[in-house]
């Protein structure tokens, strides 16, 4: 019985300490949202997705709605200005405020790399979502790359042709693990059909999160990294 609960308390050791909290100052790859304050892992970053606004439909029309921080000049290598996206009906005016929001930045000497769409799209609508992202390429600037966000399910509800439709059209996606501000707890059960993802991707990580690796990730040739979701203490 003694030898049972050695081994029991082992293997416990074992997977407390695989699953390791995310900590910020190991990564150079952040989130900044609205509501969060700016942390001093900032000033290492390689790469910074800053929020800019919202797009939501208000009665019979399409606003937007400006959020986060107002423009800075900022030493980050690449910025991404990214955009919270409640509905895909947007009008000429949502595309027109979006492209001078990048000239607003660039003119204020930043490295504007591309912007990001944060749009939770249910699998079942994917060619819905991808159609729009065409219409959105289209009306960027030549050198604005393109990156949105995914939800883990899309690696296992979503078929071949419907993920391999996004490539050409987006840069990269980047999947959340988390939602809130907290680690989807089976988070595991998802990451293994990511394997079957070819175009680039990173993962999207909840400050002070748990995560685990797999073995396989490092390895394979569409994984693009981390970025992290800073998160007020």
């Amino acid at each position: 019985m003694r030898a049972l609960f050695l081994f029991l308390l082992l293997q416990f050791s074992v997977c407390v300490s695989a699953q390791q909290l995310v900590d910020a100052t190991q990564y150079t790859s952040f989130w900044l949202w609205a509501g969060v304050k700016p942390q001093p892992v900032l000033a290492k970053a390689n790469e910074v997705y800053i929020l800019q606004g919202q797009i939501s439909q208000q009665a019979d029309k399409t606003v937007f709605i400006p959020q986060g921080i107002r423009v800075p000049r900022l030493k980050t290598p690449v910025i991404w200005l990214a955009y919270r996206v409640e509905t895909l009906h947007w009008s000429q005016a949502i595309f027109r405020q979006i492209n001078q929001q990048i000239i607003q930045w660039k003119q204020a000497n930043n490295q504007v790399y591309g912007i990001q769409i944060d749009f939770d799209a249910r699998t079942l609508r994917l060619k819905e979502y991808t159609s729009f992202l065409m219409t959105l390429r289209q009306q960027l600037p030549t050198n604005i790359h393109l990156s949105i966000t995914g939800l883990l399910d899309w690696s296992s509800n979503s078929t071949p042709e419907d993920l391999s439709g996004l490539n050409n059209v987006v840069d990269e996606v980047v999947i959340q693990t988390y939602q809130g501000k907290q680690t989807i707890p089976d988070y595991q059960n998802y990451l293994n059909k990511l394997q079957r993802l070819h175009l680039p991707f990173k993962l999207g990580l909840a400050q002070n999160g748990g995560w685990e690796a797999p073995q396989w990730l490092s390895q394979h040739p569409s994984f693009m990294g981390y970025v992290i979701f800073l998160i007020n203490d």
